[in-house]
């Protein structure tokens, strides 16, 4: 797997202007919003306001830190860093409310028709065994530290990215660590 270590992640606007989005890692390497296959983003959110239109992408977001109420087409869920992964097709009308914060999120995007994405939240202490499908592997270490089965360790906010062929993935932390594991595969 490829390490990203944080300090190597790209600081751009959000597409609509309204904050700054930190991009982890895009396909193909280098592509804008119009090109890119899938994208891993993180982004504060520090006041109310419109979410970024993005018309035949899939979405999913998960809050690390703060509360998020986010108005997806008229219909209202509020997100923590406990809540499940909340997934939304990217052209629908979203408007987020800082109900604790600032917020920020972890973003993954895939375009729609040509792949799909899951996204899960995983606590390792110890030992700890995940599955994965075949396909592009992201993992994104939230808190804590985490070694992989290579025998690199991914540390707070760094993040892995590589191909499997799918099956058991094994990690091993010695103290408390959450580790966001996203797997994206063709349709």
């Amino acid at each position: 797997m490829q390490i990203i270590r944080s300090a190597s992640y790209k600081r751009m606007p959000w597409k609509n202007g309204g904050g700054e989005t930190i991009e982890i890692a895009v396909f193909p390497p280098a592509a804008d919003f119009a090109a890119m296959d899938w994208r891993l983003s993180m982004a504060t959110v520090a006041a109310d306001g419109p979410f970024s239109s993005f018309p035949g992408i899939d979405r999913t977001l998960s809050v690390l830190a703060g509360t998020l109420g986010l108005e997806i087409d008229g219909v209202r869920v509020d997100l923590m860093e406990m809540s499940p992964p909340h997934s939304f097709r990217g052209e629908a009308a979203v408007n987020g409310v800082v109900v604790r914060g600032p917020v920020t999120d972890l973003n993954v995007m895939t375009r729609r028709g040509a792949l799909t994405h899951d996204v899960r939240r995983v606590s390792v202490a110890g030992e700890k065994t995940v599955t994965s499908s075949a396909g592009t592997l992201l993992l994104f270490c939230h808190t804590g530290a985490v070694m992989l089965p290579s025998g690199e360790t991914l540390q707070a906010l760094d993040s892995a990215v590589g191909q499997t062929d799918g099956g058991m993935i094994g990690f091993r932390s010695t103290v408390l660590s959450t580790l966001y594991v996203i797997g994206i595969a063709p349709r």
